[in-house]
């Protein structure tokens, strides 16, 4: 079945509905055409004079080169349960900068096969609903909407600063895959945004944040959070000498909270005969019951039950040397709950105190934070930590789960820059 458009009767009215109905500008529908047996709507278009003969690339208008590879085909979206398509010539221009390339079609980014309507509802389904929603909606594979995420990522990158106004800055790395594979994140501390992702987690994966930065705008970094990561402590002085690093309070403790851990496992294989002999039994008596202290152990005081706090009061009465790394570990959180004047002392106080306490754990606990004394008051008295970073890490977890099968790593930073960018995708039509 087909229909024509001519100019008579309500033809140019037809034209503009079928404009608007198959989400297309500065074009021209020569015809529409239903296959009933495939089910298939296929609008025959063409660009406007205005839009012909422009480089795919950079837009400009060049000279006819040739034919290309003949006539093409856009995925467009689906009119209600009809799969539709345009069907257009895709010739080729010679461009003075890119030399001989297919035109650009104004319904439609280069290299795409799908109209730029289709790739923004997509879009923001990936960043809405569920895998098997997107795929199943669309009707397309999802390393296809992976390959679309990065497409539409890409110009919403070019139209927006991401790096504009940054001044007090977080960096981390999470995990997105099995076999050591790591993104390293930057989070902008006064919008809570996702500022920049690469994978990998060393200098030359930071550095090149701040290669995109810039010499300027890295002189105007004023506060960068972090783990405490020798690379990334490295990478910052290099780049922000100017700026205050401040080691985040959570990492710190958790440290502290893993040398307590390593004392009460070394307490248990000591109660077990782990040590004396190679092959001890299974655990029973005094050592069972250490080994189901480690919750009583790491919870702050505050959050105990009763039957927790019970356990606790069992290890200072049979254990003392763990319950004395309890104690320092619990002393170490103090420390960030101080004003930042009492927490000068209180920390010069707790480094001596582990320094003197004959726990191997904690005395190399006390040499890693003498070595990040500095960086752990800045924390204190600027009050700042990652937790706004740990959250967008949280939401990238989120994020991986739902990015898995993707073809590159590179679809799954446009899907987190799509979500947590500040410049989340709309539905097309809409504002």
């Amino acid at each position: 079945m087909r229909n024509r458009n001519q100019r008579a009767e309500n033809g140019v009215q037809n034209a503009s509905l079928w404009r608007s109905l198959l989400g297309i500008e500065r074009a021209v529908v020569e015809e529409i055409e239903f296959d009933e047996d495939e089910q298939l709507l296929v609008a025959h278009v063409r660009p406007r004079k205005g839009a012909r003969r422009r480089c795919g690339r950079c837009r400009r208008r060049s000279p006819w080169y040739d034919r290309g590879e003949g006539r093409r085909r856009w995925r467009a979206l689906d009119l209600g349960t009809v799969r539709v398509v345009l069907e257009a010539d895709a010739p080729r221009v010679s461009c003075p900068s890119h030399g001989p390339t297919v035109v650009a079609v104004p319904w439609a980014r280069h290299a795409a096969g799908h109209t730029t309507v289709f790739d923004e509802q997509v879009a923001w389904l990936a960043t809405q609903c569920s895998k098997s929603a997107v795929t199943e909606l669309m009707r397309i594979a999802w390393r296809t909407v992976g390959a679309i995420i990065t497409r539409v990522w890409a110009d919403v990158e070019s139209v927006y600063d991401r790096f504009a106004d940054l001044s007090r800055i977080g960096i981390d790395e999470i995990s997105y895959k099995r076999g050591h594979r790591y993104l390293t994140v930057v989070v902008d501390h006064a919008t809570g945004r996702l500022v920049w992702a690469a994978p990998g987690r060393d200098k030359v994966t930071l550095a090149a944040f701040f290669d995109a930065l810039g010499k300027e705008r890295c002189a105007r970094i004023t506060h960068v959070s972090a783990d405490g990561a020798d690379w990334i402590s490295a990478v910052v002085a290099d780049r922000c000498p100017n700026a205050v690093r401040c080691a985040d309070p959570f990492h710190v403790v958790r440290w502290a909270t893993d040398a307590l851990d390593e004392v009460r496992r070394q307490a248990w294989n000591e109660a077990r005969g782990a040590v004396a002999q190679r092959r001890a039994g299974r655990a029973s008596g005094h050592a069972k019951a250490l080994k189901h202290a480690r919750f009583a152990l790491w919870k702050n005081p505050e959050n105990l039950t009763s039957r927790q706090q019970a356990k606790l009061d069992w290890v200072a009465k049979t254990n003392p040397r763990l319950h004395r790394a309890y104690l320092l570990k619990e002393g170490l959180r103090l420390v960030f709950q101080l004003p930042y004047d009492e927490a000068v002392d209180a920390l010069e106080t707790w480094i001596g105190w582990a320094r003197r306490c004959r726990i191997a754990a904690f005395i190399n606990l006390q040499r890693r934070i003498v070595k990040h004394r500095a960086s752990i008051l800045a924390a204190i008295e600027h009050g700042l930590s990652n937790g706004r970073i740990e959250s967008v890490n949280t939401k990238i977890r989120l994020i991986t789960r739902i990015a898995f099968g993707f073809r590159s790593p590179d679809a799954l930073i446009a899907l987190a820059m799509l979500n947590l960018g500040g410049h989340r995708p709309v539905l097309p039509g809409r504002k």
